[in-house]
């Protein structure tokens, strides 16, 4: 199996290192990730200027861009090979409900996925790595069961693993994406020059984090994996738009 690994902390992060440390007992590995944290990116690809790729001496490709534009130029130019998954992560932090639509770990995954590889995202929910072995339990059982039996069409999964010994870990679960309240306010300063500055505040807790949702998994102490989707039509949506529309 050939895999293509990325994230959005990195390419020195402890978490890329044990992904790959792990996903090399499952075949040929490469790992091509940003020069530095771009956690937030989202799905952005840098199209005002051209993109650096340099090679470390642990042999990864870092790139002076964002997440996205790790995986597009790993696939579409960069490697000589295809890969058959994508791995993104291992987050250092959480990402679950909303979370999901401003992180550059699912977006690494989620590009793979656009082009035509299955992927997983993978997120530690707390900041630190704490109980990184266990975490790399986690990721080795769930490619020991993708390469024994892959699934029968594509997939792209978003896994956050509690940081937890693993003798405390519970199952791993299919879980939703659950919500947050809104973000926190943004928090104005002033810089030495007393010119205006403002912080994007932090995250809100979360407000639909009932059974089967990603929080209430990690929260158990399980391990969530939640199957995305990047087809953003509201289907349910579509006959209301159209009555609407009738009458303009």
């Amino acid at each position: 199996m050939k895999i293509l690994i990325s994230n959005d902390d990195g390419y020195l992060s402890p978490g890329i290192a044990m992904l790959a440390q792990v996903a090399e007992r499952f075949g040929k590995v490469a790992v091509v990730a940003p020069d530095q944290d771009r956690s937030g990116a989202s799905n952005s690809l840098t199209l005002d200027r051209p993109l650096t790729v340099r090679k470390a001496p642990s042999g990864f490709f870092y790139v002076n861009g964002t997440p996205t534009d790790c995986v597009h130029i790993a696939m579409t130019g960069l490697l000589d090979w295809r890969p058959d998954l994508v791995l993104s992560g291992l987050n250092d932090g959480a990402n679950m409900g909303d979370d999901t639509i401003y992180s550059g770990t699912v977006a690494a995954a989620m590009e793979g996925f656009q082009l035509g590889a299955p992927a997983i995202a993978f997120s530690m929910t707390q900041k630190g790595f704490a109980h990184l072995d266990a975490a790399a339990d986690v990721v080795e059982r769930l490619l020991k069961r993708w390469v024994g039996s892959p699934p029968e069409s594509p997939l792209l999964l978003n896994v956050n693993i509690p940081p937890l010994p693993l003798s405390r870990l519970g199952p791993i679960r299919t879980t939703r994406l659950g919500k947050r309240h809104f973000a926190e306010p943004a928090i104005a300063a002033r810089n030495p020059r007393d010119e205006p500055i403002w912080w994007i505040g932090p995250p809100g807790s979360a407000r639909d984090a009932g059974e089967g949702t990603d929080f209430h998994a990690v929260e158990s102490g399980q391990v969530s994996v939640t199957p995305l989707e990047v087809d953003l039509t509201g289907y349910g949506r579509l006959e209301r738009v159209s009555g609407w529309l009738a009458s303009a």
